[in-house]
């Protein structure tokens, strides 16, 4: 499966080694498919989704969905998800996120990860924005101290306006995309996992979405970003890996991980 994992040079300065983010050690998660024919439509869908090899268990069907990941992040850094939509790259933000649990290997996790892949902040598409807005400040912080400037805040930078008070689940994927993005930004995490994460949404929209993200980033939040843009990845990160059919076939600086991904794909 790998092809090429050098020796990295982290984005990082080396004199200063920073604490440990998360480490992986050939991790491999299984999925299982809930049949007992392995050539049945659901089993192929999901392995045309997640991009990982179907096999028989017991009774029932496993996709293995990654395999013999190895990867070591530290605090602070700011790592690209490189890839063909199936490779990987979101089946990995969800691993790190703890909505998947390995199956095998060593996963160690040091920061809290949040994701922020589709829907994910909202415990039910049935809360309206405002209702989703208060459930994610009191799982983050315990009570409703400072509230109303976080709120406040979340309702001005996504623009939503009188949509706010409608349910989530009437949303456009845009109107669903920076209403998460502001949650999210909107007060310091340990470690934000992004999966197109503001990729939706118009030219205004994107420079506000930077501006964002370059205060939260300054505040030493640790970043997993996915995307099929190199510009959004140069703008935001240092390092990158390159997921190929569930694996990481190379970790490395940002320029060479999107020169090698464009050479595999010819």
């Amino acid at each position: 499966m790998t092809e090429y994992l050098p020796s990295i040079s982290s984005s990082l300065d080396h004199d200063v080694q920073p604490p440990l983010a998360l480490r992986l050690h050939q991790v491999r998660l299984d999925i299982p498919v809930a049949t007992t024919e392995t050539r049945s439509l659901k089993a192929s869908l999901i392995r045309s989704v997640t991009g990982g090899r179907l096999s028989r268990s017991g009774c029932g069907a496993v996709v293995t969905a990654l395999e013999d990941v190895n990867c070591t992040v530290y605090e602070g850094e700011r790592v690209a998800l490189i890839g063909h939509n199936g490779a990987g790259k979101s089946t990995f933000l969800r691993l790190i996120s703890g909505i998947y649990q390995h199956s095998a290997g060593i996963f160690e996790v040091n920061v809290k990860v949040h994701p922020m892949i589709n829907k994910s902040f909202v415990t039910s598409p049935e809360l309206s924005g405002l209702q989703a807005i208060k459930a994610h400040y009191l799982m983050m912080h315990g009570s409703l101290r400072g509230f109303d400037q976080f709120r406040d805040d979340v309702v001005e930078f996504s623009g939503l306006g009188d949509f706010v008070r409608l349910p989530v689940k009437t949303y456009s994927q845009g109107m669903a995309a920076r209403l998460i993005f502001a949650v999210l930004t909107g007060t310091n995490h340990d470690c934000l996992a992004m999966d197109e994460g503001f990729g939706a949404g118009d030219s205004s929209f994107y420079e506000k979405a930077q501006a964002r993200l370059d205060k939260f980033l300054a505040s030493t939040g640790t970043l997993f970003l996915a995307s099929h843009s190199d510009v959004l990845l140069k703008n935001f990160c240092q390092r990158g890996l390159v997921f190929r059919e569930g694996g990481i076939v190379f970790d490395g600086p940002l320029d060479e991980a999107l020169s090698f991904y464009h050479k595999l794909q010819g």
